[in-house]
């Protein structure tokens, strides 16, 4: 496994080490050992939730906050996603800067998402499962969302706006100067 560095602080792109041959291929999706040993940050998951979702499907932005909030390891495992981290603790000195992301099947990376950042994917291809590790329970009170379009975050979600679909509860989200979070 190999880690590397995002441009916002904390959030990590982890590169699985594939061995392949001609029976398929082998690789090691998570190991939590590695993990703190080269981030220095707590790897222990306790949820992980899968979901399916069709082209130009836009979950996001989303976050859990106070005591409920929410590390994230989030992988493609099904098709192609444009996956996107915005940090919003206040005190970070990336605050309000984004990332994306392209994450596939085919390159098998991963995303780490800490505590306190935004998180969301646009789907690209027909359909994507999109896989999420979570360090700690999810809690419908502590919802939190920021605005998909804000403007202040200006993010291309890489899809033409007139395919994307959003849920009710992400069309009316508040905007990044809003903020719930």
């Amino acid at each position: 496994m190999k880690i590397k560095d995002t441009p916002l602080k904390d959030c990590y792109i982890i590169e699985p080490t594939i061995f392949e041959d001609d029976r398929g291929y082998f690789f090691e999706k998570f190991n939590e050992n590695k993990f703190e040993e080269l981030t220095g940050m707590n790897g222990h998951f306790v949820q992980d939730n899968i979901s399916k979702s069709s082209y130009g499907v836009l979950r996001g932005l989303h976050l859990q906050k106070g005591e409920h909030a929410q590390a994230k390891l989030v992988s493609c495992l099904e098709g192609k996603v444009y996956d996107v981290a915005v940090d919003l603790r206040k005190d970070s000195p990336t605050y309000g800067k984004c990332f994306g992301i392209e994450l596939t099947a085919e390159n098998k990376l991963q995303l780490y998402v800490p505590r306190g950042f935004g998180h969301g994917f646009s789907v690209l291809s027909e359909t994507a499962v999109f896989s999420y590790k979570c360090d700690n329970f999810y809690n419908k009170e502590s919802e939190g969302s920021v605005l998909w379009n804000d403007k202040d975050l200006n993010i291309d979600w890489q899809l033409p706006e007139q395919d994307v679909v959003l849920s009710e509860k992400d069309k009316i989200s508040p905007t990044f100067l809003e903020g719930n979070f």
